[in-house]
């Protein structure tokens, strides 16, 4: 039977904890006090060590919180992070994606930088400044980094935030093996601008419900034996991991018809594993290729997502071969999947833009097996702890119907 608009806007039978007002992912308000409230506040990966794998490389990153960074391989082979800000007159000082340099150089008045965010050059400046300004006051805004697991740079631009291992707690130890036996190397990276939500996107890698939505997982995934035996494992910090299961490679149509041996070092051939981390990151083994998503949200309806696909550091021409293939060819942003879930998250966005009558968001499945939607009510009760709002209510009963 359909519904009228009261019907429509009317709040489901079910907990608060098992559903979310759909204002959450389209407000102008609520997306500025996310950034305040949680992206300035969360750690959050921003490459891997083997994009600046030498002395005074250098990367250029986006932050969760928006703010441009640069990661930087000192001579002393530590890795540093700087606001990509010269301290003049605030103009970038990194234009490339990359690059090397030992001094980190303005283009706009050639001011000049070493590795370890010291000034070390002011043009004319005895000239302009005369004893006003000295280049050791005129340093690179550093902030804090961390090396995690397997390689990973993290960063939290809040100088008073906890240590990294307080926030990522035990979330990564299912990958604990994977990530450590054998040093990793990145071999494909991929930059989308997504016209939605960042949390849809987190939404559609935290339950697996939504494998109906892939043609290959109807086909292949769902009949898999062991698929319904997985379960969701929450963490703190609204962090979680899905059990593993086999990967069926010779299932795929127009595949080589021949299952993996080539495993990952320190996991099993063929395993599935997946982590996402608060509050957005994924981290996906899907052996024998490694795949890291992070975002950058730019807006309640706009989203960076970057695709970073690993192999093993030293591996063997052929091996990398294989792992190059089965990443590009079916795990990564051009595979078979991941099309499918884009498509949808614009699809949730399109529908619930501000202006549309919008009901609520279900997340109420509740059964014993891998398609209980616990990883999305975990990750907004972690939500709804940073932002001191309820998700399923921000703006304190006033219901859908009464949205600005």
């Amino acid at each position: 039977m359909s519904r009228n608009a009261a019907e429509w806007s009317q709040r489901p039978s079910l907990a608060p904890t098992h559903y979310v007002d759909p204002r959450i992912y389209t407000d102008e308000a609520l997306f500025e006090e996310e950034r305040e409230k949680i992206f300035k506040k969360a750690w959050s990966v921003v490459c891997h060590e083997s994009e600046v794998p030498n002395a005074y490389d250098y990367r250029r990153c986006q932050h969760i919180s928006g703010k441009e960074l640069l990661v930087v391989r000192g001579k002393d082979m530590k890795i540093r992070t700087f606001y990509n800000h010269c301290s003049h007159r605030g103009n970038l000082l990194a234009m490339e994606p990359s690059g090397t340099a030992k001094r980190i150089t303005c283009m706009f008045h050639q001011w000049a930088y070493d590795t370890k965010g010291n000034c070390v050059e002011i043009t004319r400046q005895k000239e302009g400044y005369q004893d006003r300004i000295s280049k050791k006051d005129m340093g690179l805004r550093e902030v804090k980094t961390e090396m995690g697991l397997g390689g990973f740079v993290w960063v939290n631009v809040d100088d008073n935030c906890g240590p990294l291992e307080e926030f990522v707690g035990d979330s990564l130890d299912y990958l604990k093996d994977e990530l450590s036996t054998k040093p990793l190397e990145i071999i494909s990276y991929h930059k989308a601008v997504v016209n939605s939500n960042y949390k849809l996107w987190y939404d559609t890698n935290s339950e697996l419900y939504h494998d109906f939505l892939h043609h290959h997982n109807r086909k292949i995934a769902l009949i898999q034996p062991g698929y319904w035996d997985r379960r969701v494992h929450t963490h703190d910090h609204g962090h979680i991991h899905v059990d593993s299961m086999q990967c069926r490679y010779d299932a795929y149509e127009g595949n080589d018809g021949q299952q993996r041996q080539l495993g990952w070092p320190g996991g099993e051939v063929a395993c599935h594993k997946l982590i996402d981390l608060f509050p957005t990151m994924t981290f996906i083994l899907r052996a024998p290729a490694f795949r890291l998503d992070t975002m950058v949200p730019l807006g309640p309806d706009k989203v960076i997502i970057e695709f970073r696909g690993f192999a093993i550091k030293g591996d063997s021409t052929k091996d990398r071969d294989a792992r190059v293939r089965d990443h590009n060819s079916i795990w990564g942003p051009f595979g078979r999947n991941l099309p499918e879930d884009e498509i949808a998250i614009v699809g949730q966005m399109m529908a619930m833009k501000s202006g549309n009558e919008s009901t609520y968001v279900l997340q109420g499945r509740e059964e014993p097996s891998i398609q209980d939607e616990i990883g999305m009510r975990h990750y907004y009760s972690e939500w709804s702890q940073w932002m001191e709002r309820s998700a399923s209510d921000p703006f304190n009963n006033r219901g859908i119907a009464a949205a600005e």
